[in-house]
Parts: structure tokens; C-alpha cells; sequence
């Protein structure tokens, strides 16, 4: 059943891209930018830790 839902969800992210490429490229954007912006506070946070 997992398998069959994941090939369900992969084809409709990909029927998506496919139909709507601009709105799917911005939550693309968004959720990139989210991640790196996570990745960027860590290195905020242990750089801040070290210098005391």
C-alpha cells in the first residue's frame, strides 16, 4: 500500500510541475530557501557559541 501511495503522490507532483511549472518553481524556491535559511541560523548559532 505504501508504494502504491507513493507512486500516486510522484505522479501527481510530477502532473503538477507539468501543468503549472511557475507556481510549482516558486514553492520549490520557498522551501529551498527555508532550508538554507535553517542551515545558515546553525552555523549563526555554533559560530556565536564558540566566540562566547
Amino acid at each position: 500500500m505504501k508504494k502504491v501511495l507513493g507512486w500516486v503522490l510522484l505522479f501527481l507532483l510530477v502532473f503538477w510541475i507539468g501543468t503549472s511549472p511557475g507556481p510549482a518553481a516558486d514553492v520549490a524556491r520557498s522551501i529551498w530557501d527555508g532550508i538554507t535559511n535553517i542551515f545558515t541560523n546553525i552555523g549563526t548559532f555554533f559560530v556565536e557559541l564558540a566566540n562566547g
